[in-house]
């Protein structure tokens, strides 16, 4: 477990070195210009990342034994709201590294046996969970900005596999939540790179597919924008889907966040 931790730390290093560099090239015209995301600009994408590392660093800082400050999630969510998307930009890069700076430096032991209280969920989790969690939202939101600028734009191919690994594993259980299984009327085993994505009553991600009914066939990053509701048309070059299920079903049972 701890080198599934000590490569999504890296994961999200190397998403924030991309973006860091980035941040300083936007004009104020890029930072309007619409992102990936479904009705947020460049820069209201980078403040829910920065406002994510804000909020997502202290659970992990108060495991670790740091005092932190506390504060609603909301109080929060209104300051960066109210930042100038310039402000919103570089904010995201100073909240990211601190909340990089907090991971990198836990030990060892503590990257082994860390449980977070998230504050959502149950019951404190895992380390690997609650960076797998901030890995998929990294990911999938520096592709957004970067989309917003340029239209050729991946996900980070590193990130991506090991987000498909990290979903047939410690994070299966958030297909629960954003899948919708029952828009697919019969079961599909699709092969996809690294697995396989079954749906049946549920969605599950599984190493592979026996006898599968269907193929995806395209880079493991198509793989993340998919369960993210990211592989829209516009975005869905290369992609090829052949078998009992067809690319716009797909998108409906992900319907993304």
């Amino acid at each position: 477990m701890t080198d599934l931790v000590d490569r999504t730390i890296a994961a999200l290093r190397a998403n924030h070195e991309t973006l860091a560099d980035l941040v300083p090239t936007l004009s104020d015209d890029d930072l309007a210009k619409p992102s990936g995301a479904t009705e947020w600009s460049v820069a209201q994408a980078l403040s829910h990342l920065g406002s994510g590392a804000e909020i997502g660093r202290k659970p992990i800082a108060a495991a670790a034994g740091e005092p932190v400050d506390a504060e609603e999630n909301q109080a929060v969510w209104a300051r960066w709201n109210a930042a100038s998307p310039a402000d919103q930009a570089a904010e995201f890069v100073k909240h990211n590294e601190a909340y990089l700076d907090t991971v990198e430096a836990l030990s060892p032991a503590q990257r082994e046996d860390l449980r977070v209280d998230l504050g959502f969920l149950p019951e404190p989790v895992p380390l690997s969970v609650a960076l797998g969690m901030r890995l998929n939202e990294v990911a999938n939101h520096a592709w957004d900005v970067r989309v917003g600028v340029d239209q050729t734009a991946t996900v980070d191919a590193e990130s991506a596999e090991l987000l498909v690994e990290l979903f047939r594993g410690p994070l299966g259980f958030l297909l629960g939540f954003s899948a919708k299984a029952n828009e697919i009327d019969h079961e599909v085993r699709l092969a996809i790179p690294g697995g396989a994505v079954e749906i049946t009553d549920a969605v599950a991600v599984t190493e592979s597919a026996d006898d599968p009914t269907a193929v995806f066939d395209a880079a493991p990053e198509a793989v993340v924008r998919l369960l993210s509701g990211r592989l829209r048309p516009q975005h869905a070059g290369g992609v090829a889907v052949t078998g009992n299920v067809t690319l716009d079903e797909l998108r409906k049972v992900f319907p993304g966040y």
